[in-house]
């Protein structure tokens, strides 16, 4: 359950931003796969981005949901015009007081609309309310365009991690952000 209102909105945002419920699992897969096929073409395989990647997204955040819903953390949903065009998924904070950000998805028509900073901004205050001390997120290293976003707002670089994601291996940059 969300401590925040049911929707919420900036007067200087074009969109506002509400909680999702397990009824938005389709949709929120169905966003996020449209954002990494955008973000993703020539760092992941098209074959995964083309064909696997709906279904696979879709199994994951079906599953998600009852992980939320049992507490793990919440999903905000920004909405424009009646029309869904982001997401945010944020992870209760871990032993260290860390709150993950483990999805941060603007479609590709609102990138560059302030939508990804305000997700950052609720992110935030989100983890304040819990108690955490800081924010972290992971980025694929060849997506430079979301590193220079992270970076341009503060996030440093503090680490890196040896992953698989669509049948290949990756490197995923932990970039880690004080909210004190």
């Amino acid at each position: 359950m969300s401590i925040y209102q049911p929707t919420f909105h900036n007067p200087s945002w074009p969109f506002t931003l509400r909680p999702a419920t397990s009824a938005d699992a389709q949709l929120i897969a169905a966003m996020h796969a449209q954002s990494w096929a955008s973000a993703y073409r020539g760092i992941l395989p098209d074959d995964f981005l083309d064909r696997e990647m709906s279904a696979e997204r879709e199994t994951h955040w079906h599953t998600r949901f009852d992980e939320l819903a049992a507490g793990a953390g919440e999903v905000f949903i920004a909405i424009q015009d009646d029309r869904p065009i982001g997401f945010v998924c944020l992870v209760a904070p871990d032993e260290n007081g860390s709150v993950l950000v483990d999805n941060l998805h603007a479609l590709p028509g609102a990138k560059g609309s302030g939508l990804g900073t305000a997700m950052l901004s609720i992110a935030a205050q989100w983890a304040r309310d819990r108690g955490a001390a800081s924010m972290h997120l992971f980025v694929l290293e060849p997506n430079v365009a979301a590193i220079g976003f992270y970076e341009s707002r503060g996030w440093r670089l503090a680490g890196r991690e040896d992953d698989t994601m669509g049948g290949i291996h990756i490197i995923a940059l932990r970039y880690v952000m004080p909210i004190s």
